[in-house]
């Protein structure tokens, strides 16, 4: 089984973010306007956690560390890191990459995460 219960619906509010613990997997739960999203909880820049990341307009999550950006509904890139100047030196070996993402379902005020299907991108 690769399904796991991961919260009640009403326990993360419209605009947060969770780091939840689940199946051997470390995953960051967000509850977006549109609904419930899950990606991997770390970046793929230099791989440093996402947990503290910044929201930006409702839909990009914002690397804490060196300000990448990825859509967390399909983990894309939306803009690499960029922070502090320099960092494009390590950009050159560490090139763009989307996060993983996880398939999400909401049953009867449960949020349920499947962590052997990806997202597919919108």
């Amino acid at each position: 089984m690769s399904s796991y219960f991961l919260c009640k619906e009403s326990a993360l509010p419209v605009g947060s973010a969770k780091v939840i613990k689940v199946g051997g997997e470390t995953v960051l739960l967000f509850h977006l306007e549109e609904g419930f999203y899950a990606t991997q909880s770390h970046c793929t820049h230099l791989f440093m956690p996402l947990k503290k990341g910044k929201i930006l307009d409702g839909c990009r999550l914002q690397c804490p560390f060196h300000r990448a950006e990825f859509d967390i509904r399909t983990g894309e890139v939306a803009r690499w890191a960029c922070f502090p100047p320099g960092i494009q030196v390590v950009n050159t070996l560490r090139t763009e990459k989307a996060l993983k993402t996880y398939s999400v379902e909401v049953k009867e005020g449960d949020v349920y995460v499947d962590l052997s299907l990806t997202a597919e991108p919108a």
